[in-house]
């Protein structure tokens, strides 16, 4: 056989589709996600499920869902893999300043919250930071505040996410141009370098404030975080059980400093009320302040 033949035949087998997943495998894998990162994958979603473990495994060249899911489980080694895995099933493409009603809330609540904290530093927080773009965007909106009021305050946003391969995304700190289409004229000149291959670059005096770490969200009650100012979370509690996400804002409220906003993505969830907590009147954003 010829060598553009043997290619030919490996591209059919690519393309080929593998096995319908059983129930018996659909629910063992549903079971694995809601265990060990609280993912929820309803019936609605098994096709994302078996399309991407299927393109994983062609990868590996594992033949059936089920040696699969024993290579994942499989101590150390499992390990490794379930990170890889994590990356296809969690980090899903998004860009700055992605809901903008949102970071104009953030706007209008900084000037203020910026006069009372004195020499204090603020402390922002994006949970599920993904490739980094809402940190950044977080950092934009504090820079910018300073801006105005000319204020000397310090500021640090603190980014995690449960990909490590997200948060070295994030780390690096560069884009390609569409993800910065909600970014205004002014402010891509102000904190972003022109690359060569049509992408942008983080300038270094805004990236110097983000700090990264990686935190499943099911452990929120061990991370080392409390007294922040801004809260965001959004687009993260749609992977969760209720009651969940009802746990997830019940830790998150306890790291607000009094005063403290948190963003949830509009949506996410319903009827959740904290007794330390105010909501903000906004028709557009899902917010909540923290009392006193």
């Amino acid at each position: 056989m010829s060598g553009g033949e043997g290619q030919g035949m490996q591209a059919v087998w690519a393309l080929k589709p593998l096995a319908d997943m059983s129930d018996t495998e659909f629910h063992d894998w549903r079971v694995l996600l809601e265990d060990r990162i609280g993912m929820v994958i309803g019936e609605q979603r098994r096709s994302f499920l078996q399309a991407n473990l299927s393109a994983r495994m062609r990868e590996l060249g594992v033949a059936d869902y089920a040696s699969y899911y024993r290579q994942v489980t499989d101590g150390p080694r499992g390990a490794v893999e379930w990170s890889t895995l994590l990356d296809r099933l969690t980090v899903q493409e998004t860009c700055f300043f992605r809901h903008r009603p949102s970071f104009e809330l953030l706007a209008r609540y900084l000037p203020e919250r910026l006069a009372q904290l004195g020499e204090r530093p603020l402390a922002l927080w994006s949970v599920g930071c993904s490739s980094g773009e809402e940190a950044y965007s977080l950092a934009i909106c504090a820079a910018e505040a300073l801006r105005a009021t000319d204020g000397q305050v310090p500021f640090g946003v603190t980014a995690t996410d449960i990909s490590q391969s997200a948060l070295n995304k994030a780390r690096a700190g560069v884009y390609p141009a569409r993800r910065l289409k909600n970014v205004a004229p002014e402010l891509r000149r102000r904190y972003f370098e022109v690359q060569a291959d049509e992408h942008y670059r983080v300038v270094p005096g805004l990236a110097a404030r983000l700090c990264y770490a990686r935190l499943n969200v099911l452990d929120l009650a061990r991370a080392p975080l409390s007294g922040m100012d801004v809260i965001f979370c959004q687009n993260l509690l749609i992977y969760f059980r209720r009651w969940r996400r009802r746990e997830i804002l019940n830790r998150l409220a306890e790291r607000l400093a009094p005063g403290g906003l948190l963003v949830i993505g509009v949506g996410e969830v319903v009827g959740w009320q904290h007794p330390e907590l105010e909501p903000v009147a906004d028709e557009q954003v899902l917010a909540f302040t923290r009392k006193g």
